[in-house]
């Protein structure tokens, strides 16, 4: 099947007249009520449960093999590659499939608050409550912009369809995979929703850096200067909660671009975790919780339809989608400057890394590469002590091209926009979990403020003998001796020992980039 007989099969699905377009957000939950895909809730949002499926499903994640793009991607467990024979012989399937539906959504709009570099996207759906997802998450079209929408890429959506690997060719019953030259998402066997906005993500780490603009798992704000920071970090690192500050404007939460021009929102919407989601620790994402806003996978009583945020019944990875302007203090549209300050946030459990330190540009280079977080026992089956995770790019999972190509355009843009990079441990001090204490809160506010601010310009006076960071000496509002994590360890030959331990790690970790990272390797890595 070439890429004109896949247009045709999508515009004969597109003709039918189970076809239902642009609806509005209340006929959505409309449908996905009366359906009984989900219900509505105290509030008025929608909660749908994904069944066994209740995060992505990253075996299943594929890109279709093809000229155009075979010889870019960095190919391996994470870029899986399949043949075009195994893509057009599902995607044939499951166009059929939704042809013979009662009722299949469609929801037209872009990814990229950049009209210069926005990708016009369209997602099908089999149901109701995904389409109203994307709505949410997705940036929406006004009138205009919809009369003169042409799409750039598609997702087709049918969770219902399940794959048979023995005929099919798939690993599981689910699969997501990317034709970059048909310029289609093909998903089926999962009803978890974020696969659909992770699949555009990736479509944007590999698209943005051909037009010269550095894709970011990132969230990013901006003060009442204009001054822009941004805050990279992985689960559990406080990126949500230390980017939401009340005398800063968000921009987004998730996912940017860095062009000439500056940063952009990829997104319109937010997909925040709720597990223990309360008013008083962040009331910004508990009020964003609105009519139509979706909740997948958290417990809702069944009499009064008050969620119940603190029950993992369901899973863990609990989440609402919501658009960013039921945020009160946002950038609108979602663009910003050049950022001149980019925060590292790590919960590093062995509790060896300074709280902040200032980093070199080959040092930020190493430790982006690296996307370093720590495990703590209880969060994994088999953790029983604090394990390393590295997650290369701070987003592993979506970097079609080869890690160094984004390492390579951050060290540009901290050359060009002349750029401070922080790395801040929001882990434990004193010891490592279950010896130390986490870190306070107040104190890495305290810290980050600081260093947006420019109040940290001189404070930096001493290395770190293990790791090469620069450590400051003195920061107003925060105890001096904890800036330089030896101090504040009982047994200095455990700090030691266990700072080297980790320290290797690192090293061990960044053999996978091999000789193509050398330089960075040199000037940025741990001394030991």
């Amino acid at each position: 099947m070439n890429s004109v007989e896949t247009a045709n099969e999508l515009t004969e699905l597109l003709a039918g007249q189970n076809i239902k377009e642009q609806l509005s957000v209340a006929q959505l939950v409309e449908k996905a009520t009366s359906r009984n895909e989900a219900i509505l809730t105290a509030d008025g949002a929608v909660r749908a449960l994904t069944g066994k499926y209740t995060g992505r499903s990253p075996r299943d994640k594929f890109f279709v093999e093809e000229d155009c793009s075979k010889d870019k991607i960095d190919w391996g467990k994470v870029n899986q590659s399949i043949s075009s024979e195994v893509f057009d012989n599902l995607y044939k399937k499951v166009v059929d499939y939704l042809k013979a539906k009662e009722e299949v959504f469609v929801f037209k709009g872009f990814a990229g608050a950049d009209e210069d570099s926005r990708l016009s996207i369209r997602v099908v759906n089999e149901y109701a409550w995904h389409n109203l997802f994307a709505h949410q998450l997705f940036i929406r079209p006004s009138q205009e912009e919809l009369a003169n929408h042409v799409a750039d890429f598609t997702i087709v959506s049918a969770p219902t369809f399940k794959a048979d690997p023995a005929v099919d060719g798939t690993t599981s019953e689910t699969f997501i995979i990317v034709s970059l030259e048909k310029k289609i998402v093909l998903i089926g066997g999962t009803e978890y929703a974020g696969e659909m906005k992770k699949s555009i993500f990736g479509i944007m780490n590999y698209l943005l850096p051909e037009q010269g603009i550095f894709p970011m798992h990132c969230s990013a704000n901006v003060g009442a200067e204009g001054d822009v920071t941004l805050f990279f970090g992985l689960s559990g690192t406080g990126k949500t909660t230390l980017s939401a500050d009340a005398d800063r404007k968000l921009v987004g939460d998730d996912e940017h671009g860095w062009s000439d021009k500056g940063i952009f929102n990829i997104e319109g919407g937010c997909y925040a975790k709720t597990l223990n989601l309360s008013a008083e620790k962040e009331p910004e994402i508990f009020n964003a919780i609105q009519f139509g806003t979706v909740l997948e996978n958290v417990v809702v009583d069944e009499a009064t339809r008050i969620p119940n945020y603190d029950d993992a019944q369901y899973t863990q990875n609990t989440r609402v989608a919501y658009p960013i302007q039921n945020i009160d203090n946002i950038v609108d549209p979602s663009v910003a400057g050049h950022p001149k300050t980019i925060i590292f946030l790590t919960a590093d459990a062995f509790g060896v890394l300074p709280p902040i330190s200032k980093l070199t540009k080959d040092q930020a280079m190493y430790h982006f590469l690296s996307g370093f977080t720590s495990k703590i026992p209880g969060t994994e089956r088999g953790v029983v002590e604090p394990e390393p995770a590295f997650s290369t790019c701070f987003g592993a999972p979506f970097m079609p091209l080869h890690a160094t190509k984004y390492a390579e355009m951050l060290g540009q843009k901290i050359d060009e926009h002349e750029a401070n990079v922080f790395l801040v441990n929001t882990g434990w001090s004193g010891g490592q979990y279950g010896e130390g204490s986490r870190m306070k809160l107040s104190y890495t506010r305290t810290m980050v403020r600081a260093a947006i601010n420019g109040k940290l310009d001189n404070a930096f006076k001493k290395e770190d003998k293990f790791f090469g960071l620069q450590i400051p000496s003195e920061i107003d509002g925060v105890p001096s001796n904890i800036l330089d994590p030896r101090n504040v360890w009982e047994d200095k030959d455990k700090y030691d020992a266990t700072a080297k331990k980790l320290a290797g790690m690192f090293h061990e970790n960044f053999k996978k980039f091999g000789t193509v990272a050398e330089g960075i390797l040199k000037n940025g890595a741990p001394r030991v």
